[in-house]
């Protein structure tokens, strides 16, 4: 599976199109399995990290300090570029804005760890994520839309997200390495991890994609004036964290999970924030979609492309 799993993701990708565009009324069943998968996929993936290196991850202040640069500096500039293409219809701009200015904090583990990134590293890194965009995209959002901004934001969404998402699946994880010592059960869950990574990721893409695939197809001709604003940010931030990766002399695994941060985002965690907004704002969770679908159909390109960026013989190193 590992050696034909590009293969495999675009034909979940396609088997999700196609089961909800044939049986639009499962979308509600589908929705309810994103968070579930998402947990389980972060548990294997956590089971697979060498968890006892998140210490001296954390304690990596220039890996930290390009990070914080990616996501929160240079992040903010390119976004507010692209959303000028949509500052005439606030639905638009806000769904933009919305997962655009987010960063990744669980599935982004995943495909850095398939193109030989420092997993590890975005995992510690996770906390500090979380916090800063729950404290500055308010603050950005507002920067760009004034006042009506406030009634966009409901910070305990994000709290609940990453604590279902990230400190769960990491508990568990960290449980059964213990236990692991003691169990040969629980040492047999450690050795399948990594087989179970890719249907769990197979079984995510479906249901995203199944989910609301019919929604991206009601409103195909919205979607066609943000997605050339999406494929703009993938392709700049690409650019822009192996530049990072390279002034800052990083590592390739670390410069690897710096470009990989920089382009993925927090789709499925702004997603229940975009459905809960006003009537007003009913696009904004289709722009959302549409996003998910373009980050995902990148990030099977990128998993190929960014190891033959920074390789081993790259100047980017120790």
């Amino acid at each position: 599976m590992e050696r034909h799993q590009i293969v495999l993701y675009l034909a979940a990708i396609l088997g999700g199109c196609l089961l909800g565009l044939w049986l639009p009324a499962g979308k509600p069943v589908l929705e309810i399995t994103i968070n579930p998968l998402i947990g389980l996929l972060l548990y294997a993936t956590f089971l697979a990290l060498p968890l006892g290196k998140l210490g001296s991850a954390f304690k990596d202040l220039k890996f930290l300090g390009a990070l914080v640069l990616v996501n929160f500096l240079l992040v903010p500039l390119v976004v507010f570029g692209l959303s000028r293409f949509v500052q005439n219809d606030q639905a638009l701009l806000v769904g933009v804005l919305l997962v655009l200015l987010a960063p990744c904090v669980d599935y982004v583990i995943v495909f850095t760890n398939i193109a030989g990134g420092a997993g590890h590293r975005l995992l510690a890194a996770t906390p500090l994520l979380m916090i800063l965009q729950m404290l500055l995209i308010p603050a950005f959002i507002f920067l760009v839309m004034g006042p009506k901004a406030v009634e966009l934001f409901a910070p305990g969404k994000f709290l609940g997200a990453f604590l279902g998402l990230i400190v769960l699946p990491l508990v568990a994880a960290t449980l059964t390495r213990f236990l692991a010592q003691r169990s040969p059960q629980a040492g047999t869950l450690i050795s399948a991890a990594q087989w179970l990574m890719v249907p769990l990721m197979m079984a995510t893409l479906a249901a995203v994609v199944g989910s609301q695939i019919a929604l991206v197809a009601t409103e195909l001709q919205q979607v066609l004036r943000v997605l050339p604003i999406f494929v703009a940010f993938a392709i700049i931030m690409a650019a822009a964290g192996t530049l990072v990766a390279k002034l800052s002399n990083s590592d390739v695994a670390a410069g690897r999970a710096l470009v990989f941060s920089g382009i993925t985002r927090n789709s499925l965690v702004v997603l229940p924030l975009a459905l809960a907004l006003p009537a007003k704002y009913e696009l904004a969770p289709t722009v959302v979609v549409t996003q998910t679908l373009v980050e995902l159909l990148c990030m099977l390109i990128l998993i190929r492309l960014v190891p033959k960026i920074l390789r081993q013989t790259n100047p980017v190193r120790n």
